[in-house]
């Protein structure tokens, strides 16, 4: 490089250092989640779209700040079975769709448990 181009790049230079490498490898590490956390954000802002619905308004639905959505919408969250669930009620929608989980029916809470532990015990 010609001095005019090297003093051009000092004058230019950050002042902090770049990241650029860490979160190369910070996607890379989380890439798997990743990009179910993208499809979420998708997923959940075409519903906002077609409801009208805002940030702070999905927000109040969901009992957590607005900041936290913002989070969610970005498509970098690791969330929580608890907030997809969260997200899956203030939207109406469905986001975990797993064919093989069947719900037990309705019963009394006795009947039921003892399914449960019948399945355990099959394991």
């Amino acid at each position: 490089m010609n001095k005019k181009t090297l003093d051009f790049l000092k004058d230019h230079q950050s002042e902090t250092p770049s990241r650029w490498r860490e979160e190369a490898e910070w996607r890379r590490d989380n890439w798997s989640w990743l990009q179910h956390s993208q499809k979420i954000a998708v997923k959940v802002l075409l519903q906002m779209k077609q409801k009208g619905l805002t940030q702070k308004v999905l927000a109040e639905r969901m009992g957590c700040t607005q900041q936290y959505v913002s989070k969610i919408l970005k498509g970098k969250e690791n969330m929580s079975l608890d907030t997809l669930s969260k997200l899956e009620n203030a939207l109406g929608i469905t986001i975990i769709n797993d064919e093989r989980v069947t719900p037990y029916p309705k019963m009394e809470e006795e009947t039921a448990t003892d399914m449960v532990a019948e399945e355990v015990l099959d394991l």
